[in-house]
């Protein structure tokens, strides 16, 4: 007994001292830390093959664990985003991806969630790495308006940057974005907007009416596949060209937990939230439709994000799952972080981390 109480009293004895020295402490593990954070190359250790992380799996509103909509993919050595969504950029440097080797940007729409982040990550990306040409951003038609909006809206600051950190750091040829337009291809079809080093993107139609054009992408690498819906209701499209795919990337929406703040925002007198919870029952596909999609496409797996509405209670996760798994049970809930790897040569299709 006694010397239980010896060591309890070492124990909370070295605990004083390294609280009272934290400073000291932090002071000479930040810069072996600072060099670690350096010198990772994430790309590298996640080896060949096609790769998927979300840097943002929430909606509009937020969320602890969920950033504005944004999705990494890693192909061949080239790191590709899809959709900029609030604090996409920052999720990024979280999972150590070299923000500065960017290689395009992939819009799925115009809705503010999904490029409300677009002008800080290509800011990032041009100091991050010096580059000496803009960030190509690939979408529908449309997005030369988006890109020339956050060019002008970043002009100042790009000519802040090079004053102060010079051609070697902030060379103003990178600065900025370049547009690469697309006409949306009809129903049955995929369109080819990006192939190179073996990495294929084609985009196909969705449906996420009135909004339009509202398109998906579609990754392919050395046999490995991943599709991402982007904003949609259901889409008969999007399933016919999910058939076999290794990962489906699904938005998804809980019509049980938005009409109960829709019933909320209407006791509440609320008439706003009220309506917006009304209006966005019908553009958007249910946990339940992804999982009938991933079940009659035959998908591999399928990796919720997009997730309306905020999960922050205990129990709503399971409200928001209701009838999922009596259709299809190889699922993941994403969160900011969660990572898939494909790797080359093999079908497996392997969940890396689960958040940040």
């Amino acid at each position: 007994m006694k010397k239980s109480h010896i060591v309890i009293g070492v124990v909370l004895l070295l605990a004083v001292v390294a609280y009272l020295q934290r400073a000291n402490i932090a002071l000479k593990v930040l810069p072996r830390a600072i060099e670690t954070a350096m010198t990772t190359d994430t790309i590298a250790e996640l080896g060949d093959g096609l790769h998927v992380a979300l840097c943002g799996a929430g909606g509009p509103l937020p969320d602890p664990k969920r950033s504005g909509a944004c999705v990494a993919v890693i192909a061949g050595g080239k790191f590709f985003v899809v959709d900029a969504g609030t604090n996409g950029g920052r999720n990024i440097a979280r999972m150590r991806l070299p923000q500065g080797n960017i290689e395009a940007v992939f819009l799925t729409h115009f809705h503010s969630d999904h490029i409300d982040g677009l002008g800080e990550m290509a800011m990032m990306r041009w100091v991050g790495n010096n580059n000496t040409s803009p960030m190509p951003v690939y979408g529908p038609q449309g997005v030369k308006e988006v890109v020339e909006g956050f060019d002008t809206a970043y002009a100042h600051d790009a000519i802040y940057r090079n004053d102060h950190h010079g051609d070697g750091v902030a060379d103003l040829r990178g600065h900025g974005m370049s547009a690469n337009e697309f006409p949306i291809p009809p129903a049955g079809e995929l369109l080819t907007v990006y192939d190179a080093g073996g990495v294929t993107v084609q985009m196909l139609a969705v449906d996420h009416e009135p909004v339009a054009p509202a398109v998906a992408y579609l990754f392919t690498y050395a046999g490995r596949t991943a599709l991402i819906s982007g904003d949609t209701d259901y889409s008969p499209n999007l399933e016919k060209f999910a058939k076999g795919i290794d990962l489906l990337v699904h938005e998804a929406l809980s019509p049980k937990l938005v009409k109960l703040m829709n019933a909320a925002s209407e006791k509440a007198g609320n008439p706003i939230m009220a309506k917006i919870t009304e209006d966005i029952l019908d553009y958007h596909a249910s946990p339940v439709e992804a999982a009938e999609t991933a079940r009659n496409a035959g998908v591999g797996h399928l990796l919720y994000y997009h997730i309306v509405p905020v999960l922050i209670l205990p129990g709503m996760e399971t409200v928001w799952l209701e009838g999922v798994n009596d259709i299809f049970s190889d699922y993941t809930v994403g969160e900011d972080g969660t990572t898939f790897s494909m790797p080359v040569n093999s079908k497996e299709i392997i969940k890396v981390r689960q958040g940040l």
